[in-house]
């Protein structure tokens, strides 16, 4: 063969060659493409089963391979579903670093729809970490495109993933819009999952605008969607949001029946969760992830392998670095094993107290409801008892009437007193009594509580004896209120439980550092004593001496259960010193401020020039459906001379108000129909200046709030002192009296 033949066949083999390999990397690299469709479709299987962490183990086996193969598209695909997954358990450091790589390599091929899927993945992490602002700057960005692109799916979930960050930023007007969206949507495509979610979102939002009907009839057809769609989620959200509402509602049996549904679901989702996010777990997956990594560079180098021989030795050294690698991550494991372990105990036991905590504050809500609704069906009948007895009794009943009379007032009175004491006791155990500091003088307020208290202490032949320390001023300014709650409460335990004897009530100084003092409050008497034995026990609730004692001397033993909790508010100091059969001492220390202020001294007789009011002129209206409490209170007002008219809902007393005019109007809270706070907002919205009064048996102080948004100028709490509603009244007419002789 010629020369010239020679390098024409031999080009031609080369050009031959060139070819061959050219479409044998092609093929490689769609073969490639092929396995990569394959693996991401098992992680969309386990996504489905909710095997997030073994997704994202198949999902980086996956990007292993688009590396190897330079497949940029690939790559952002795999690496913004790896930043779905870690939002998903809730990894958001990991999900910001995945969903920022994705969005680098999207943004420099201009994969102009996989990045807007990323954009949203990205807003779905701000709004994990309730970075709401910067949720809806993504959600706008990928809603644009999703718009363009027509992707229904896609454009409805944004719409709620919208609604929520509003909920968050409450923008309660906003998101409502939203969510009604997101649900025509969802009917509109078919998407059953999106729209039991939106409809507890539009319950959530309900709730918050206090349209407890409405957010009830979203609550209930969200469930029920979720329940068919196995979403459980979703669904323990809507029992939650069921048992705020019929809480709301005060159906506190359907109530409590939600919140257990809640409680069971809820703990079965947490030990799911604690299941799939086990530490143990996790460096499994990882080490399964480099066994992958490893198994994938075999395959290869053995394909090496049958193509040359130079590659024989590549294999050996890499199959070596590679076994060194196992080695070395096999060491690490059983190194950081037992941290692993100790983590996951942890783990396990914070999720238990969050656990614990949740369930605490239910419980404690639970009280709170239990409480109110107590206290007003109890205060209620209450109010008809007491007030009967009390017009019985000056209606001149017969002598053998009167002592029957005076002991079903007595029991009145006591049974009003330990409901009376139970709400103390609850205020200050949920920490709801606050300080009221004023101008007071001490040796007066000790002396009034003594007099106050001296008809009982006669009653058991027993004499008071007051000694105040000359060195101590008289003027303080402090929370005179609870000082006389303590007082009454030690002074009236001392009279219980003594028999022909004496009590003795010092005040004296402690120390002093300028106008600060540290003063002493002794009670002392020479009672039955305690003994040494239940001496520890007597500041807590529902303690006394023993079951004897509190038969034979009775008492809800509460008083000094309230005394520990006043002191400790007052931050001062009580000690007891006691012995059987030799009485019983009681100190507090307290520190209070002297006042160079003078008192100011109230008008004792506050009805002395009410015949400058012509009471016929004089017009209440009385809003209280129960028949008895109306007779009841219209007797009263009419033995004041007083005009009144009754209605017994609050509708007819929002249309009463509009068409007459009244001085004050005395307004029930729970009646049918529209409440009173309800009609109090309504007549608010036409007459600022008309006196309203609560009259209610409801007195739990976080109702108070409620009240005085509503407009009430006043409240009277049922059963209620016949002086102190006059005192109220009358209050209320002389502070317009210019109005009442208009």
């Amino acid at each position: 063969m010629s020369p010239i033949k020679y390098c024409i066949f031999v080009f031609l083999v080369l050009i031959a060659s060139q070819s061959y390999s050219q479409n044998k990397i092609e093929d490689d690299i769609t073969l490639e493409k092929n396995k990569v469709e394959v693996v991401v479709d098992n992680a969309d299987k386990e996504i489905q089963k909710g095997n997030f962490y073994s997704a994202i183990k198949t999902l980086k086996q996956a990007l292993v391979i688009s590396n190897n193969i330079d497949d940029k598209k690939g790559q952002g695909i795999i690496l913004s579903k790896i930043a779905k997954l870690q939002y998903n358990v809730e990894e958001f450091k990991n999900a910001k670093s995945s969903i920022t790589k994705a969005i680098a390599i999207q943004n420099s091929i201009d994969d102009k729809l996989n990045l807007s899927i990323s954009r949203y993945t990205f807003g779905l992490i701000h709004l994990g970490q309730k970075d709401y602002k910067n949720a809806l700057e993504y959600f706008k960005s990928a809603k644009t495109i999703f718009e363009e692109e027509n992707i229904n799916d896609l454009i409805t979930e944004v719409t709620l993933s919208e609604a929520k960050a509003h909920i968050g930023l409450d923008n309660l007007n906003e998101a409502n819009s939203l969510v009604e969206k997101t649900i025509i949507l969802s009917k509109k495509h078919n998407l059953s999952s999106l729209l039991s979610a939106a409809l507890i979102k539009s319950g959530v939002i309900a709730c918050k605008q206090k349209k407890y009907n409405t957010a009830l009839s979203q609550a209930e057809e969200g469930s029920i969607i979720a329940k068919n769609n196995g979403d459980l989620e979703i669904l323990n959200e809507s029992y939650f949001l069921l048992s705020n509402i019929y809480s709301e509602l005060k159906n506190y049996e359907l109530a409590s029946k939600n919140l257990r549904l809640y409680i069971g679901l809820n703990d079965s989702i947490l030990k799911s969760r604690s299941e799939e996010l086990s530490p143990e777990k996790r460096a499994q997956f990882i080490i399964a992830d480099k066994d992958a990594v490893i198994k994938l560079q075999a395959d290869e180098l053995n394909e090496k392998e049958e193509a040359t021989s130079l590659s024989k030795l590549t294999t050996i050294l890499s199959i070596g670095l590679i076994t060194i690698l196992s080695l070395l991550t096999l060491s690490l494991y059983k190194n950081n094993n037992i941290r692993l372990k100790t983590n996951n105990m942890l783990f396990k036991k914070n999720r238990e107290l969050l656990t614990e905590k949740e369930r605490a504050e239910i419980a404690a809500t639970a009280k709170s409801n239990f409480l109110s609704t107590v206290t007003h069906e109890l205060r209620t009948p209450l109010y008809a008892v007491t007030g009967l007895t009390k017009m019985l009794l000056e209606e001149d009943p017969k002598p053998d009437q009167i002592q029957h009379l005076k002991s079903l007032k007595f029991s009145g009175d006591y049974l009003l007193t330990f409901i009376n004491d139970i709400l103390q006791i609850n205020k200050i155990e949920a920490n709801k009594v606050e300080l009221d500091p004023e101008i007071f003088n001490l040796r007066h307020k000790v002396e009034n509580v003594a007099a106050a208290l001296n008809n009982s202490a006669l009653d058991n032949n027993i004499a008071i004896h007051i000694e105040y320390d000359k060195s101590l001023p008289e003027i303080f300014h402090g929370d005179q209120l609870k000082i006389s709650q303590i007082l009454i409460n030690l002074i009236g335990n001392s009279i219980k439980f003594t028999k022909d004897g004496d009590i003795w009530v010092r005040i004296l100084k402690v120390t002093q550092n300028q106008s600060l003092f540290k003063i002493r409050l002794e009670v002392e008497d020479n009672g039955i004593g305690i003994t040494k034995e239940k001496q520890e026990n007597m500041f807590e609730s529902f303690s006394q001496g023993s079951i004897q004692i509190n038969r034979k001397y009775g008492g809800t033993g509460l008083g000094l259960s309230i005394v520990k909790g006043l002191v400790d508010i007052l931050r001062g100091k009580v000690y007891l010193k006691s012995e059987l059969g030799q009485g019983t001492t009681f100190s507090i220390e307290l520190p209070l401020k002297e006042s160079k202020e003078v008192v100011k001294v109230e008008k004792k007789d506050l009805f002395k020039n009410v015949n400058d009011i012509d009471l016929s002129k004089i017009n209440i209206l009385i809003v209280e459906d129960n028949k008895i409490n109306q007779m009841i209170t219209k007797k009263i007002l009419s033995k004041m001379k007083l005009n009144c008219e009754v209605v017994d809902n609050g509708e007819d007393a929002v249309d009463l108000v509009k068409e007459n005019t009244y001085n004050i109007v005395l307004m029930d809270i729970h009646m049918p129909g529209i409440s009173g706070i309800e009609a109090t907002k309504r007549i608010r919205a036409f007459d600022k200046e008309l006196t309203i009064f609560a009259l209610t048996a409801v007195t739990l102080e976080d109702k108070m709030q409620e009240f005085d948004e509503a407009g009430f100028d006043d409240i009277i709490s049922k059963p209620f002192k016949q002086e102190d509603f006059e005192k109220k009244l009358f209050s209320a007419l002389f502070d317009n009296k210019s109005s009442a002789s208009a």
